[in-house]
């Protein structure tokens, strides 16, 4: 019989130590990912910070550290973007189904000023066109697509990251918990309803596709949607899918969605992009929206190589 060896003393702590710092530097590694939940207080924290991380290894400055105006105008436009896909009654189907409580919501919207007759549409109406994105709509637009990626019967949420068991269930994370404007709980409408149909085809261009959309609030993609950014760009993949948008049109259009939702981002982006000689029309939308570009990570490696662009944030990863 074989005798179990003992490290000697030194040799032991020398070993605790390593081990130690070995779970400090993944625990590190992964809430810099974003992959902690609201109950160990990272997501529900989430903001734009990552536009104001400061750049170190002297980055281009352009001469100026404003953005001309008509890169400004290129990268997120005043006039608004008409986005391809019609709205018809989601609104009213979610408000009717419960995942909008529509006396929170309008709550919410009085301290802001209140609802304009177009978003009371979007909210409620039957018959709704094409959704438009503006600067000034951006947060609304982002807050109908959270609750619709939210509430929407779909494999992502089933059979996804959301569901991996070492997270402690998907109902911790900044997407769900931050969710507060449902009747009832959000996890009584997390993908429970049937606002959206797929076709096979169609969900699997969904699943490729949120794999390669990133977000600057954290490091993970639309495929593992646990903030709320992340969640309103699955529904906004899967509404341009189920209305036969082709692949290069939803990256295309996903690029400009998340522009509007993190304009400081983008703009020092389209900066770099036009540093090298490439302008914001002709970049590959699939390549920026990717983690080298789109991702906490990979825009903090941007901002190594040039300065920050100077504008409003965009906003935050709450209601």
């Amino acid at each position: 019989m074989k005798q179990k060896h003992k490290l000697p003393m030194p040799i032991a702590i020398a070993v605790g130590i390593a081990v130690l710092a070995f779970t400090f530097l993944y625990t590190y590694k992964l809430a810099g990912q974003g992959y902690f939940n609201v109950e160990q207080g990272s997501l529900a924290q989430e903001n734009n910070s990552s536009n104001s991380v400061s750049s170190s290894n002297n980055p281009i400055s352009s001469g100026s550290n404003s953005v001309s105006d008509s890169l400004d105008e290129e990268v997120i436009s005043e006039a608004g973007v008409v986005l391809p896909v019609v709205w018809g009654d989601l609104g009213k189907k979610m408000t009717d189904a419960g995942v909008i409580d529509a006396d929170k919501f309008e709550k919410i919207y009085a301290g802001r000023g209140g609802l304009t007759k177009e978003e009371k549409d979007l909210l409620y109406g039957v018959n709704n066109g094409n959704i438009k994105i503006t600067p000034e709509n951006a947060p609304f637009v982002l807050n109908m697509l959270w609750a619709l990626g939210l509430g929407n019967k779909n494999d992502v949420l089933e059979k996804g990251p959301m569901m991996d068991p070492q997270y402690g269930g998907a109902g911790n994370f900044a997407s769900t918990g931050g969710w507060t404007l449902a009747k009832g709980g959000a996890m009584d409408h997390y993908s429970k309803h049937n606002f959206i149909n797929l076709t096979a085809e169609q969900q699997k261009m969904v699943e490729r596709i949120s794999q390669n959309i990133y977000r600057p609030c954290c490091g993970n993609s639309t495929y593992f949607p646990d903030c709320n950014h992340g969640m309103a760009m699955l529904a906004l993949v899967e509404l341009m899918a189920s209305q036969g948008v082709s692949e290069a049109d939803i990256y295309k259009f996903a690029l400009v969605v998340n522009s509007y939702w993190f304009p400081s981002t983008y703009l020092t982006i389209a900066k770099l992009k036009a540093s090298e000689g490439v302008s914001w029309v002709k970049v590959n939308p699939k390549e920026v929206l990717g983690y080298d570009f789109s991702s906490a990570i990979g825009y903090q490696k941007v901002l190594e190589k040039i300065a920050p662009a100077e504008t409003k944030n965009g906003g935050g990863c709450g209601v």
